[in-house]
């Protein structure tokens, strides 16, 4: 029988804050280290590192100062543990259910490390300057930590293949992000929150697999449009029967780290949103097992017990979805600064790009490119890491 182990992360940002505290002589005159407005002015980046426990022995902070040593326009200031700040408890399960009865961790074992950027001499910077800079930084950082850490491994581990090793993931953004309290966490479903689309196990059972899923390729890489991509997808299913999709359902895989993300989301305060560009039927249902509190997707059509093939409109396509989050916010009186969505494909950008923080999870390069933060190496629980909570671990 799997058991339950508890996990603590911190309520709020006082490691942030005190952080920020701490370079205050670095920054501007007059700068009100309260204002995280004035803050998303400044040049101060949170450096997020987050390494998988099977490389962990490594020195990460060798290899980042020895990239910030290089760079004479920045400082590196590492962010402490949160040691007296409030802090709230999980429950998950040791291991989680998968299809065919096979069991696995909750979510991958890691470390986190955090640090501010700051620059040496005290500035401002446009907007839109400070993006570019933040993604220039982050692509040199990371393209040098993967280089530098799978060497090492490799030699550590006396490794050859090691040309695909996720080793690292790094993540470059505004120290506002991490000292705003965030309320309201919106997910995309297919091969975010579950590893599979939906539409494709659809088609595998209708025997047309390989044709849907070339349309849904095509479709995340944005080369066509979402809207045309879903009415060929659902004309191509047109005769399936109802009967097959509660097996459809117990076919489908939880992410790894969804159930912690959610649980760990819920017990910060978070209210949850799932928002699909596939079926209600199966979102309402992946909603239920992770206790998201609300669910917005497309209404499959079924006549006869038959899915008929025909699209009921509106679709929830890329702009839908933005607007469901637009408006979800607005409902609950929750700032669009206080807003996270996390998805994979072209579609989910529109929504990832009006929040405060987007992030991608295991996405299309066109999606990891215009991300705030791309997750590649953990579960869908390094959201936690990328909101800049230190990595998970069971309490004493």
């Amino acid at each position: 029988m799997p058991n339950n182990t508890s996990y603590s992360l911190p309520k709020d940002s006082k490691a942030w804050q005190q952080a920020v505290d701490s370079i205050a002589s670095l920054l501007p005159e007059g700068t009100n280290l309260q204002d995280f407005d004035a803050l998303q002015s400044l040049p101060v980046f949170a450096l997020i590192v987050v390494l998988p426990n099977k490389i962990s022995t490594l020195d990460i902070h060798q290899y980042v100062q020895s990239w910030v040593d290089e760079q004479p326009s920045w400082h590196l200031v590492t962010v402490a543990e949160d040691t007296d700040a409030s802090f709230v408890n999980i429950s998950v399960s040791d291991t989680e259910p998968m299809a065919g009865n096979a069991q696995r961790l909750p979510f991958t074992q890691s470390q986190v490390f955090r640090y501010l950027l700051v620059p040496v001499t005290d500035t401002l910077m446009h907007p839109g300057k400070k993006t570019a800079a933040a993604h220039i930084i982050d692509d040199q950082l990371t393209t040098r930590l993967r280089h530098d850490l799978t060497e090492a491994y490799k030699n550590a581990n006396h490794a050859n293949n090691t040309d695909h090793l996720d080793v690292v993931d790094c993540h470059i953004s505004s120290v506002g992000h991490m000292l705003r309290t965030h309320k309201l966490a919106c997910f995309d479903m297919d091969s975010t929150l579950i590893e599979q689309e939906v539409i494709v196990e659809l088609a595998k059972t209708a025997g047309i697999g390989e044709e849907v899923a070339a349309i849904t390729e095509a479709a995340m890489r944005g080369e066509i449009e979402f809207d045309e991509s879903f009415a060929k997808r659902v004309a191509l299913l047109k005769g399936i029967s109802t009967e097959v999709l509660d097996e459809i359902c117990g076919r489908l895989t939880l992410s790894m780290g969804a159930r912690t993300t959610i649980s760990a989301l819920k017990a910060l305060g978070y209210h949850t949103v799932l928002v699909s560009g596939g079926f209600t039927y199966f979102a309402r249902y992946i909603a239920e097992q992770l206790g998201i509190d609300e669910v917005h997707a497309n209404a499959l059509d079924i006549d006869e017990n038959e899915v008929t093939g025909h699209v009921q409109l509106p679709i929830v396509n890329g702009a839908k979805k933005a607007a469901i989050v637009e408006h979800t916010a607005e409902r609950l009186g929750i700032a669009m600064s206080q807003v996270v969505c996390v998805g994979d494909g072209a579609n989910d950008l529109p929504m990832m790009s009006i929040a405060d923080l987007g992030i991608a999870y295991h996405a299309k390069p066109i999606v990891q490119a215009r991300a705030d933060a791309a997750i590649n190496v953990t579960g869908l629980e390094g959201t936690l890491y990328a909101l800049g909570y230190p990595a998970l671990a069971p309490t004493q």
